[in-house]
């Protein structure tokens, strides 16, 4: 089970415990305050003990459809109101019902208000607020009666409701840098993508303006036509100039120039320190193996950012490995260590760069625990033989 599941599911148990616990105190606060005294009360006491249980299942499932927070949220306070709203109009006729507690009713509002301020937009969650703040204060005033003193039970509703309020913006607040975070590692990994583009073609097309130089002196020096010769070796400088002067615009003062590999090999080589702290294991094969080049820096920034993380969020690790092998036409990547189960920090951005890099060239990437307390990041990259 993953860290991430954890946190969700201790949430979701101690919220139907703390439901539970208040929809039993309801039923008990009910059940002592006496019978129903006239026509009317009596047909709404058959319905308002039932309004606590109601939100209380309501408040659990806005888990299960987090896409419909927003019925759910209207649909608990609408039902506290009217409850509220039964109960006043009872003893506005003289009549009398038993206690309506709403200790369910105030914890579910709270819980609906949370999750409206951390998931909707900014003018159904404040509708929904108001709302849901409107049926939690007002339910102990008018149920107990003004002057009595269980109406105080208000001002703990009113803060129940401005602390789900607060921790419902927060999390709203955490996400959005989440994501701007995210989209600034992208952002950051396509622009790194864009000038290693530029290293790799601008080698392929300065390979190619030679050759044509080289075949434009020897057809001049047969008295042939070069014109041909002379517009290709042009466009071609032309092309190198223009990518220069682009990608120079996404470079930084005092950058250093990426080097990209020549090939698989080197591009592992460079990669793994020579130091003795990593295991290597690849095949014997492995500079016979082709790929193309976008696959081979993609190999070398993996085990590098792998690498980095490792040595990061797992400073003890005694077995850091990595491993290079061919699976029919897929080279496998996998980087481990003993270090840790868990990163130091789940969900970090490094695998955000990592996948986006992976992906770019159409493998696949994952990073999670592995047997034996080992952490391990594994990619799949399309792989052509040589």
């Amino acid at each position: 089970m993953t860290t991430q599941r954890v946190g969700p599911r201790i949430a979701l148990v101690a919220e139907i415990a703390a439901l539970g616990v208040l929809v039993v105190l309801d039923a008990v606060v009910f059940a002592r305050s006496g019978p129903a005294q006239g026509t009317l009360a009596l047909i709404a006491v058959d319905f308002a003990p039932g309004l606590g249980p109601v939100v209380a299942v309501l408040a659990v499932l806005r888990r299960r459809f987090p896409d419909h927070v927003a019925l759910v949220a209207t649909a608990v306070s609408c039902l506290s109101l009217l409850g509220t709203a039964v109960t006043a109009g009872v003893a506005a006729l003289g009549q009398r019902l038993p206690v309506q507690p709403s200790g369910a009713e105030s914890l579910a509002i709270a819980l609906v208000v949370g999750a409206c301020c951390h998931r909707l937009q900014r003018p159904p969650a404040a509708t929904l607020s108001i709302l849901g703040g409107i049926a939690a204060v007002t339910a102990p005033v008018f149920r107990y009666g003004i002057g009595s003193p269980a109406a105080l039970l208000s001002a703990a509703a009113a803060v129940a409701w401005g602390a789900a309020l607060a921790i419902g913006l927060l999390l709203r607040d955490a996400d959005a840098r989440a994501r701007a975070e995210a989209v600034e590692v992208r952002a950051a990994e396509r622009l790194n993508l864009a000038r290693e583009l530029h290293d790799l073609v601008a080698h392929q097309i300065t390979g190619v303006v030679v050759r044509v130089q080289a075949a434009h002196r020897v057809t001049e020096r047969q008295g042939g036509d070069t014109s041909a010769f002379a517009e290709i070796e042009q466009a071609g400088a032309e092309a190198l100039a223009s990518m220069r002067r682009l990608v120079g615009t996404l470079r930084t003062d005092g950058e250093n120039l990426f080097s990209p590999p020549s090939g698989l090999a080197s591009a592992v080589d460079r990669a793994v320190p020579d130091d003795g702290t990593v295991t290597l294991d690849v095949p014997d094969d492995l500079g016979g193996l082709s790929a193309t080049p976008e696959v081979v820096t993609t190999v070398h920034r993996l085990i590098t950012e792998a690498l980095t993380n490792a040595r990061r969020h797992a400073p003890r690790a005694t077995d850091v490995r990595v491993s290079v092998r061919r699976d029919q036409r897929d080279l496998v990547v996998e980087v481990g260590n003993d270090g840790a189960a868990k990163p130091a920090r789940p969900g970090g951005y490094g695998l955000i760069g990592m996948t986006e890099r992976v992906t770019a060239v159409g493998g696949t990437v994952s990073a999670g625990p592995a047997a034996g307390h080992r952490w391990l990041v594994a990619a799949r990259l399309p792989l052509e033989t040589a």
